[in-house]
């Protein structure tokens, strides 16, 4: 075994993909890599993208690796729910949600490893880099939305890609959030369903932020009935909301 194969072997990280360019950075040009293709020392995932013989991907690493790719890709709406708690006796092979970019798709390579969904939505009309982060736990991790944009993901899928059940359960575990964040996003989010949902559930369920968050929300976006049509063909409806007082304890 060569110096480079040493190094290669000692260097490059397991359970993560390896790129074209971060190899060429370290000194293994084009012509290098497909030789070690050929010799059995590194295998091909896809164009411009390697992983070491006989490594198996891992989630997250892929997740970080997939980021310099596809601009603001992150863990999101339910799947980011569980990663702040809020979901319990999750799935070893369940989907993850993730979003990005709406011109963007995520590579044969990984739905070939990876139970994944991929959102093209354009949800906010504010950028949503200040509403994503790594976890302290996870500081190596992939992005992830905090719990206010995350509620709004996900109640923005209901009906369509997200059971509407399973999206009410969750939204009735989040007792605590953060107020002040949460309308934030509302007043930037472009889907009335979603907007409507938060309010109507978060009274429904007696949540205890649900009328300093529906104060925070235009009376005239409330007033009227909502209908809209759901993915499997059955209409959502939701009843005209009215302000209640709210004073600030």
């Amino acid at each position: 075994m060569d110096d480079r194969i040493k190094r290669l072997q000692l260097d490059f990280p397991r359970g993560a993909p390896i790129g074209s360019a971060f190899l060429r950075r370290s000194g293994f040009s084009n012509d290098l890599s497909a030789q070690y293709v050929r010799s059995g020392w590194i295998e091909r995932l896809g164009r411009g993208v390697f992983i070491h013989a006989g490594d198996q991907l891992q989630l997250d690493p892929t997740l970080v690796f997939l980021e310099s790719k596809i601009p603001e890709l992150h863990v999101a709406a339910k799947s980011a729910l569980a990663r702040h708690g809020y979901r319990q006796n999750l799935s070893a092979s369940e989907s993850v949600v993730l979003w990005g970019d709406p011109k963007a798709r995520l590579p044969d390579w990984f739905l070939d490893r990876f139970s994944g969904r991929y959102n093209r939505t354009q949800l906010f009309s504010s950028p949503l880099s200040a509403g994503l982060f790594r976890l302290p736990e996870s500081p190596n991790g992939p992005l992830v939305s905090e719990p206010e944009l995350a509620l709004l993901e996900m109640l923005s899928e209901v009906g369509l890609s997200q059971e509407l059940s399973e999206a009410r359960a969750i939204m009735e575990s989040m007792r605590h959030i953060r107020v002040k964040r949460l309308l934030q996003w509302l007043q930037c989010c472009k889907r009335v369903k979603a907007v409507r949902l938060c309010a109507y559930w978060s009274r429904e369920l007696e949540l205890p932020w649900a009328e300093q968050v529906i104060a925070g929300i235009p009376e005239a976006m409330l007033r009227h009935r909502w209908t809209g049509s759901l993915g499997n063909g059955d209409t959502l409806n939701l009843p005209a909301m009215h302000h209640y007082q709210y004073k600030e304890e």
